[in-house]
């Protein structure tokens, strides 16, 4: 029996905040504001490590990436809750639910093993200063890249088939603000036990394992800075690092609690904060925490907006 002989349900109603309505208008204008200001300083960081040469680096491409998937997954998302918060009863159809929940997981995979990658980088480059040059050569710069979004690909076409071929006979509302796979998964006609399982393990092998590998890196980089003779030399490694760790817990926390927690474990507002912890917070603090730290990205902000001026004034 095919999936549309089993499935009664063309399309989900998305609820969002639905318990407060007086605060959704308020929301809204809090939402847009978060969106349109991480949508420009993703954009502002992309363009700035595009067009200086002397941020052409491992350390820098890795920003430049890890901003443009930020971009993305605020844009699969985003604009989407913004018509959430803005209408009564939001619906979305069958397919166009599953496509979000698909980009979602490859965005949200990516994450997972780019932020390991960025993590593998900063180790080699304080452990490792003398052979940081051999080891992260373009060639493997590359391959960190294209694996993470390879993988990110790859088990997202194996989940969402997956989801997709269960069947859906109503209810059809989801308490969320957006198609996310726990929420929808809920309403699934049939016994869906394999499939948690396969999700459970899948996120501890996704998100617990490389998250606890970054830690052991950090400890190991902790110890190598606490060697440093110079102050202002450990001073500026830390902050290198403490910028990247932020952005590290503040995403794989969110992400952990939100998918290894059992059904009863949070009530419903509670996750829908934590998605948007990762969803919202995430993509609007990556260009704050990398940028407002980092001396070399301002200085190619200023050299930028000094060639602009200079050019305006001729």
């Amino acid at each position: 029996m095919n999936r549309q002989n089993q499935s009664s349900v063309v399309e989900f109603i998305l609820l969002g905040f639905s318990n407060f309505p007086e605060l959704q208008e308020l929301i809204f204008g809090v939402f847009l504001v978060i969106y349109l200001v991480t949508v420009m300083g993703n954009v502002v960081i992309i363009v700035t490590i595009s067009l200086n040469q002397s941020l052409h680096v491992p350390m820098y491409m890795f920003l430049q990436n890890l901003s443009v998937l930020e971009l993305t997954f605020t844009t699969v998302i985003v604009p989407g809750m913004l018509v959430v918060l803005s209408t009564e009863k939001a619906s979305i159809s069958f397919a166009g639910c599953f496509a979000q929940m698909h980009f979602i997981l490859i965005c949200g995979v990516t994450e997972c093993f780019l932020l390991s990658a960025m993590a593998y980088d900063r180790f080699t480059a304080i452990c490792h200063p003398l052979r940081y040059p051999m080891i992260m050569t373009k060639i493997l710069f590359m391959k960190l890249v294209t694996s993470s979004w390879i993988s990110g690909v790859l088990l997202a076409s194996i989940q969402t088939p997956w989801l997709l071929s269960f069947p859906f006979c109503g209810p059809n509302e989801i308490n969320h603000l957006f198609c996310e796979a726990p929420p929808v998964l809920g309403l699934a006609c049939a016994d869906t036990s394999l499939f948690e399982i396969y999700a459970f393990t899948g996120t501890i092998f996704i998100v617990v394992v490389p998250f606890l590998l970054i830690l052991l890196s950090y400890i190991r980089i902790l110890f190598v800075i606490l060697k440093m003779p110079s102050t202002p030399g450990r001073q500026k490694t830390f902050s290198t690092c403490a910028s990247h760790l932020t952005s590290v817990i503040l995403f794989y926390g969110t992400d952990m609690m939100t998918y290894l927690q059992p059904k009863s474990g949070y009530s419903p507002e509670t996750k829908k904060l934590l998605s948007l912890a990762y969803t919202l917070l995430s993509p609007l603090l990556n260009p704050l925490i990398y940028s407002l730290r980092n001396h070399e990205m301002k200085k190619a902000w200023m050299k930028l907006w000094q060639g602009n001026v200079v050019s305006h004034t001729i």
